[in-house]
C-alpha cells in the first residue's frame, strides 16, 4: 500500500547502548507503523545492533537526510507484548537506567543476537522406571549409566542441551540405557513436568486454609505478605493458590532467589498441578532459555518458576505472581540495570490487576513497614505445619573457652550426640576456604590482595591464595614477604578447615561440604544434595547456599559458627541481614517429626540483636529495628539512592565525584521551592566501605529524601548533566535506586 504524508514510517528504536534516549530510523520502503515490541536490525555507529521498536511516528525532530534506515525488520509479530513494553519503560524511568539496555534485559540472548523467534525442537529424555532400585541389577556394573539414569530421574524430560550442561560424554551411556529400555527419547520444547508421578495433596491446616480463602476471594490486585515461620507450610499455600489460578485458565509466575531452590520447588508443583511447569534461571544455556521463554510467551506454560530476570517474561494469561523468600538480596540486580525483581513484580501485578503474594519467614523491614501502613495485607503462619516440635535456640559463649579450629567443645560434643542418635547435623559458616589469611608470626605481615583492600584466603586443598572479591590468585607463600620468616600462621577458619577437623574427629561419618568451591563442576550441587537426602552424609558444612529453602528432615542440630563479624558492621542494613540469616539457617533444624536444636557460637552473647532473637523472635527484632530506622530517618522511613563511581586512578574518581556533587546540588536546589528547602539531602563523596576493589578506586554519594518524587526529579536532572561531563568518560559510574547495601 502506498504511503501517505501522515504515514508512520519513522521508528523510535531502543538500542542496547548506555544512552538515555531512543533513536529515530526510517523504515524500509513499503513498511509503516510497526507495533511496539518488534525487533529490527539497525546501524549504530560502525556496528549493526538489534533494536526494539518502542513507537512509530510520522515525523522526526531530525531532518530526513540525517536519519539512517532500518536494515531489516526481524519479526512479523512483536517479541515483547504491549504489557511488558510498558513495564520495561516504567522500570527504565524508575531505576534511572538507559531504556535500550532495560528492554534488552527482557530478551533471551538468542533474540538479542537477532536470531529468529522460533525455537527449534530438541530431543528430550525420560526414564521408564520410577527409581534407581528398579534398575539396580541391570546397572550393577555400569556406574556411569547409573549416574546418568539418576540425572534423568531427577529431571524428567531433560533436554540434550541441559544434559550437556550437567554431564560430559553422556551419549554413549544414554545409548546403553536406551538399549536396556530404561529411558525413552522424544521431541519436546518444554519439559513434560506434568508427567511427574502424582502425590497426594496435604490437607491445609486452619491457618493455611484461612489465608488461601482470603486471597482467593480477592481476585483483583492486592499485595499479600505471608509471614510464616520456617516449616510452616508456605509452599502449600503457594500450591493451592496456583491450582486455583490454573483452574481459571490463568498462568502463574513463581520467583525464587536462588538456582539451587528451583529443582525441588518445580518438582513439588509439577507433582501437584499436573500441568506444564518450567524453570528459567541463569544456569540454562541460551537455546533452552529461549525455548522456555517462547513457551511462556505463547501461553503454553501453566507455570514458570524463575530467578530474578524471569519477572520480565511475557505471559499473556498471567493471573498470579508468587515471590518466595521475598526478603532475599538476590532479587536485587547489583550491576548494570539495578532493578529489584520483587518490587517490579508488585508493579507488574498492579498493572495487570492481579494478586501478588510475597512469602518469607523473615520479611524485609520494607515489606513489614508497608504492611503496617496497610499497603500490603499481612497474613501469618505461626506454627510449623508438619512438626510436633519447636526448635530450641541457644547461644554458646565462646569467651575464655577452649576452641578447636573455630569450634567449641560444647558444640563438638553435641555434634557427637546427634550423630550417635542417627540424625544429621548442619554447620553454617559463611566463609569458604581453609583460613581467611596467613600471618607472619615474626613481623605481622599478612597476605593482602594487591588489587583490593582485603586479605587473600588460603585454600589449602589447592595450595593457593585467592581473593574472594576480585578472584585474583597466587601460589601459597612458603615464607614471609617482608622478613623472610617461615613462621606463617593460618588465622581464622573457613569451611575447608572445619571439614578437615570434623573428618579427623568423626572418622567414618559421612561429610558433605557445600560451597562455591565444591559445587563448581557440572551437577556437583545436585550430587551433594542427593548425598544429604539419602543419609549418606550425616554432617553438612556449608555457606549461604545452605541457608534457605532446603528441606532436610533428618537435620536435628544446626550450628552457626560465626556471627560476630556482622554484629558491628557500618552498613545500616547489616543487623537486618544477620537476623534474617540466623533465622533462615536455624529453620533447617527440626523440620519433620524430630526435635531440633540451634546453637550459635559468639563472643558477644549479650548483644541486643542476639538476645532479642533468642527470647522474642524475629517479629520482636523487626519491630525494634523499625523503631531505630524511624529515629534515624533511614529507609523505609526515607528514600535513598547511591551514586557509585570507580576508576583505575583515585584522582579520576575524586574529580568525577566533585563534579557530580555540584550537578546534584544544582538539581536539588531546583526543587527547593516546590518541596521545601532541603527536600533532598546529599552526603559525600565518601569512600566505599571497600575503597579499592579489583584494582579500581571506589567512591559514592548518598542521596536521601523523605519523599520519593523530589529525589527522582533531582536524580533525573543530575543525570542529564553528568552524562555531559568530561570526567564521566574516565570512570565507571552508576545510580543505584533503593540500594540494598552500601558496599
Amino acid at each position: 500500500m502506498p504511503t501517505t504524508r501522515n504515514s508512520k514510517t519513522i521508528a523510535r528504536v531502543a538500542v542496547p547502548a548506555p544512552l538515555y534516549r531512543l533513536f529515530d530510523y526510517r523504515l524500509p520502503k513499503g513498511c509503516q507503523d510497526l507495533p511496539p515490541g518488534v525487533r529490527v536490525s539497525a546501524p549504530f555507529g560502525q556496528r549493526k545492533l538489534t533494536g526494539v521498536v518502542v513507537a512509530c511516528v510520522a515525523q522526526s525532530e531530525l531532518p530526513a537526510s540525517k536519519l539512517k534506515a532500518v536494515t531489516a525488520v526481524l519479526d512479523e509479530q512483536p517479541c515483547l507484548s504491549e504489557e511488558i513494553m510498558q513495564l520495561l519503560q516504567w522500570a527504565a524511568g524508575y531505576y534511572q537506567h538507559p531504556v535500550g539496555e532495560v528492554i534488552h534485559t527482557a530478551l533471551p540472548v538468542r533474540l538479542r543476537q537477532g536470531k529468529a523467534n522460533a525455537p527449534q525442537t530438541e530431543s528430550c529424555w525420560a526414564a521408564t522406571v520410577e527409581s534407581l532400585e528398579q534398575a539396580a541389577e541391570q546397572l550393577a556394573r555400569a556406574p556411569k549409566q547409573r549416574k546418568l539414569l539418576s540425572v534423568v530421574l531427577d529431571h524428567p524430560g531433560i533436554s540434550e542441551s541441559r544434559l550437556n550442561d550437567l554431564l560430559d560424554n553422556w551419549r554413549g551411556a544414554m545409548r546403553s540405557l536406551q538399549q536396556k529400555q530404561l529411558v525413552m527419547q522424544r521431541d519436546n520444547r518444554i519439559s513434560p513436568a506434568c508427567e511427574q508421578e502424582p502425590v497426594a495433596a496435604h490437607q491445609p491446616n486452619a491457618e493455611q486454609q484461612q489465608i488461601i480463602d482470603t486471597i482467593q476471594a480477592q481476585a483483583q490486585h492486592a499485595t499479600h505478605l505471608l509471614h510464616g515461620v520456617t516449616g510452616s507450610g508456605k509452599t502449600e499455600v503457594y500450591i493451592r493458590l496456583a491450582e486455583h489460578a490454573i483452574e481459571q485458565g490463568k498462568q502463574v509466575l513463581l520467583l525464587v532467589p536462588e538456582i539451587s531452590l528451583t529443582p525441588q520447588l518445580t518438582e513439588r508443583f509439577a507433582q501437584r498441578l499436573r500441568q506444564p511447569v518450567a524453570v528459567m534461571h541463569s544456569g540454562l544455556n541460551d537455546a533452552e532459555r529461549h525455548r522456555i521463554w517462547h513457551a511462556a510467551a505463547q501461553g503454553e506454560l501453566a507455570m514458570l518458576v524463575g530467578t530474578r530476570s524471569a519477572v520480565f517474561t511475557p505471559m499473556p494469561q498471567l493471573g498470579l505472581i508468587l515471590v518466595d523468600e521475598e526478603h532475599d538480596n538476590s532479587y536485587k540486580q547489583q550491576d548494570g540495570f539495578r532493578y529489584h525483581a520483587r518490587d517490579v513484580a508488585i508493579v507488574r501485578a498492579k498493572r495487570l490487576d492481579i494478586p501478588v503474594l510475597l512469602g518469607s519467614a523473615t520479611p524485609s523491614l520494607e515489606s513489614l513497614f508497608n504492611a503496617e501502613q496497610k499497603r500490603y495485607l499481612l497474613h501469618r503462619l505461626h506454627s510449623r505445619a508438619a512438626s510436633r516440635h519447636t526448635t530450641r535456640l541457644e547461644l554458646i559463649d565462646m569467651r575464655r573457652q577452649p576452641i578447636v579450629e573455630g569450634l567449641s567443645e560444647k558444640l563438638l560434643s553435641n555434634i557427637a550426640r546427634h550423630i550417635e542418635q542417627g540424625n544429621q547435623v548442619m554447620l553454617f559458616l559463611n566463609r569458604r576456604g581453609f583460613a581467611p589469611l596467613l600471618l607472619c608470626h615474626d613481623c605481622g605481615w599478612t597476605t593482602r590482595c594487591h588489587r583490593c583492600d582485603a586479605h587473600m584466603t588460603w585454600h589449602k586443598s589447592r595450595n593457593r591464595l585467592r581473593c574472594h572479591h576480585c578472584d585474583s590468585e597466587a601460589p601459597t607463600p612458603t615464607q614471609c614477604g617482608e622478613c623472610g620468616s617461615e613462621q606463617l600462621i593460618a588465622l581464622g577458619s573457613g569451611t575447608e578447615r572445619i571439614e578437615n577437623l570434623l573428618a579427623e574427629r568423626f572418622a567414618g561419618v559421612g561429610l558433605c561440604r557445600i560451597d562455591r568451591d565444591t559445587t563448581r563442576r557440572k551437577g556437583a550441587l545436585q550430587d551433594k544434595l542427593a548425598q544429604v537426602k539419602s543419609g549418606e552424609a550425616q554432617i553438612l558444612i556449608g555457606t549461604q547456599m545452605l541457608a534457605k529453602g532446603h528441606d532436610f528432615p533428618d537435620v536435628t542440630l544446626v550450628g552457626i559458627l560465626d556471627t560476630d563479624q556482622a554484629l558491628y558492621s557500618a552498613d545500616f542494613r547489616a543487623s537486618e541481614h544477620l537476623a534474617q540469616l540466623i533465622v533462615q539457617v536455624a529453620g533447617r533444624a527440626g523440620r519433620a517429626h524430630k526435635a531440633g536444636e540451634v546453637q550459635i557460637q559468639t563472643h558477644h552473647p549479650d548483644h541486643p540483636l542476639l538476645q532479642t532473637l533468642l527470647h522474642q523472635g524475629y517479629e520482636a527484632f523487626s519491630h525494634s529495628a523499625l523503631q531505630e530506622r524511624r529515629a534515624a530517618g533511614l529507609p523505609p522511613y526515607s528514600h535513598m539512592m547511591l551514586l557509585r563511581c570507580e576508576a583505575t586512578r583515585a584522582d579520576a574518581a575524586d574529580a568525577f565525584m566533585r563534579e557530580a556533587r555540584e550537578a546534584l546540588q544544582h538539581s536539588a536546589s531546583e526543587y527547593g521551592g516546590e518541596y521545601g528547602s532541603g527536600a533532598v539531602s546529599i552526603f559525600g563523596p565518601l569512600p566505599a566501605p571497600m575503597e579499592k576493589r579489583a584494582g579500581r578506586w571506589r567512591s559514592q554519594i548518598i542521596l536521601q529524601s523523605t519523599r520519593r518524587k523530589p529525589l527522582h526529579l533531582c536524580a533525573r536532572a543530575a543525570i542529564a548533566r553528568i552524562t555531559q561531563m568530561k570526567s564521566a568518560k574516565k570512570v565507571r559510574w552508576s545510580l543505584d535506586v533503593d540500594p540494598v547495601d552500601t558496599y
